[in-house]
């Protein structure tokens, strides 16, 4: 791919990020795929995650996409609508670092 022109790195370079806005980019992503772990495990459908949090299936995808609107709190709101805890959200943020 570096034959053909294409750059690799990482989006903070693509996006000027500064390292706390990257890191945090990091973790929502990384949380955000968890999310969507738990609910498979689950086998429950993102409307009923969903209900489960008062919210619509539309706002889940956008959720589990880490869309940039959603924020922290309705992420860790939504892991522990889906069974995790803090411990196991403090794992999957950790592993996320090596």
């Amino acid at each position: 791919m570096k034959a053909a022109g294409w750059r690799i790195g990482e989006a903070k370079d693509y996006l000027d990020l500064e390292e706390v806005d990257a890191q945090l980019v990091e973790m929502k992503l990384t949380l955000a795929r968890k999310l969507r772990e738990l609910r498979e495990q689950l086998e429950i459908t993102q409307e009923k995650l969903a209900n489960r949090l008062g919210s619509s299936q539309s706002r889940v995808a956008k959720i589990e996409a880490g869309d940039p609107s959603v924020s922290m709190e309705l992420l860790m709101r939504s892991l522990l609508a889906a069974g995790a805890d803090r411990s196991e959200i403090g794992r999957s943020l950790a592993s996320r670092r090596r």
